[in-house]
């Protein structure tokens, strides 16, 4: 075929952008679409592509039991199949990775610090002194509501999930692996307390987050939290009071006392091991954000290790923080809990960080989600009816994307003028935000939280699932909401947001 000349410009036949590969040559074999005719993505249409992704990717880590990386790609793959049959270019499906990556550019980099902070906190003995001072402190019989109430404290002061599950939580989950209970129940009592904790904090990111896509007072917001957070959190108490009370084993106590015994050998064990704990807290205070609380507690931690063994050599220590931490007391039990850490061990999370983001860049960019959505959101004519649909959207998000940020940002754009329309002030959307959104990726086994909580205390998500009571309650509390209205915020009468 000639290409035309137009005073001495040269004038490209009409095909389509990569026109040279597979999908471009079906495009030209077939006609070329109309702008309309490819943006006009129908319900049924998106319905399916979004249950193609639920299978595979479920398929893929329940049914194979597979890592979530790969059938998280092949979604990724099937997705931009779909897309380029449906001839959106491939500079719109590169802008839709890129606009979907650049969020998580800051919770990569804090999990790469956590890394760094799990080995040096074992290194210094912090880890391992918090173990000792445990065993002296909590009760055996009463261990697991114990391990709930610590992490939902400390969780609130610093306002971060991740950072109490991966310091204090490892110290409690040894504790209680020590102890002989279930290994799940003891994670699903450190998870939903970090929970708790990071959903309540006015330093969290997610709860700050929620706040800001519905457009509500952060302070208002929390305080709004509390008619669904509460009776979660005393039914997960109790729970826990119940499951964990009298499960230790008869001989728990021997091997409390043999587990303390190598500690106090291999390790530092000292009150000064307390200091990071206390600079985390003076941090939150000074409401220093994540990356600098961790940058100043792994410089501490380092510091600690030098003045504990000065001849420590500069290039095993730096090892040790790129690889992780590996003990060698030879109780095969403690050797194993306390192997841990480093950039690597976070190499697996920060790659699930990027794809989920990739795909819910995408997901954003082709409007899969709301097209989805809309039909159901246009039905909805009880309160109660509004709440339900805004919880199952944020589940429905996490099980399709896997990304706890965009659980809480693709729902609240889509039901910010439906809530508002019946009357629901602002609160109540942002409260739906965080019952159906965050707390959720906790259970989604291919979700970037459940996988960081597995591979942090070595217990699978399937296993933890059932014992994390607070994400199972949230959002069962909230939808009890909606419908009796109690604790639902309403607009004034004859008002409605914009």
């Amino acid at each position: 075929m000639r290409t035309p000349k137009l005073g001495g410009t040269t004038v490209s036949p009409i095909v389509p952008v990569a026109s040279f590969d597979v999908a471009g040559t079906i495009f030209y074999l077939k006609g070329l679409l109309t702008m309309e005719e490819r943006s006009n993505v129908k319900f049924g249409e998106a319905i399916a592509v979004l249950l193609m992704m639920l299978v595979v990717m479920g398929t893929g880590v329940i049914g194979f039991g597979i890592s979530p990386q790969i059938p998280v790609l092949i979604v990724i793959g099937l997705v931009i199949l779909w897309a380029r049959f449906r001839h959106f270019s491939w500079d719109e499906i590169h802008k839709g990775i890129t606009e979907g990556v650049t969020t998580g550019i800051v919770p990569i980099f804090i999990f790469i610090l956590i890394g760094v902070l799990i080995s040096v906190w074992i290194a210094a003995g912090i880890i391992p002194s918090l173990m000792v001072a445990g065993f002296h402190l909590l009760s055996v019989q009463w261990f697991v509501p114990s391990v709930f109430l610590v992490c939902a404290l400390i969780g609130t002061s610093i306002g971060s999930a991740f950072t109490t599950i991966s310091t204090v939580g490892i110290a409690l989950f040894g504790m209680g692996t020590t102890m002989n209970l279930n290994p799940a129940l003891v994670a699903g009592a450190i998870i939903s307390g970090a929970i708790f904790g990071d959903k309540t904090s006015p330093l969290s990111d997610s709860t700050n987050l929620a706040a800001a896509i519905a457009d509500a007072d952060l302070f208002k917001h929390i305080k709004n939290l509390m008619w669904s957070t509460i009776p979660a959190f005393l039914v997960s108490l109790v729970l826990y009071a119940i499951l964990g009370h009298g499960a230790a084993s008869s001989d728990a106590l021997t091997k409390v006392s043999t587990t303390v015994n190598v500690l106090n050998v291999h390790f530092d064990i000292t009150w000064w091991a307390a200091l990071p704990i206390l600079l985390m807290f003076i941090c939150a205070f000074m409401k220093i954000p994540a990356i600098g609380t961790l940058l100043i507690n792994i410089a501490v931690a380092v510091g600690m290790i030098f003045i504990e063994d000065p001849t420590t050599k500069v290039q095993p220590l730096v090892k040790m923080m790129e690889t992780g931490f590996i003990s060698h007391t030879g109780n095969q039990a403690v050797d194993a809990l306390l192997s841990r850490g480093g950039i690597s061990s976070m190499m697996g999370t920060v790659s699930l960080i990027f794809m989920t983001l990739s795909l819910g860049g995408l997901l954003m960019k082709f409007d899969l989600i709301q097209i989805a959505m809309k039909p159901l959101v246009d039905r909805l004519h009880r309160n109660g009816d509004l709440v339900t649909a805004g919880i199952l959207g944020g589940i429905a998000v996490n099980l399709f994307v896997g990304e706890q940020y965009l659980s809480t940002i693709l729902p609240g754009k889509a039901f910010k003028k439906p809530f508002n329309d019946h009357g629901l002030d602002n609160l109540a959307l942002s409260r739906v935000l965080e019952d159906g959104g965050t707390v959720i990726n906790y259970l989604v086994p291919w979700g970037v939280a459940s996988v960081f909580a597995a591979n942090t205390l070595g217990v699978s998500t399937m296993a933890f699932l059932p014992f994390c009571f607070f994400s199972l309650l949230s959002p069962v509390f909230s939808i009890l909401s909606g419908y009796t209205g109690i604790g639902l915020k309403k607009l004034p009468q004859n008002v409605t947001e914009q």
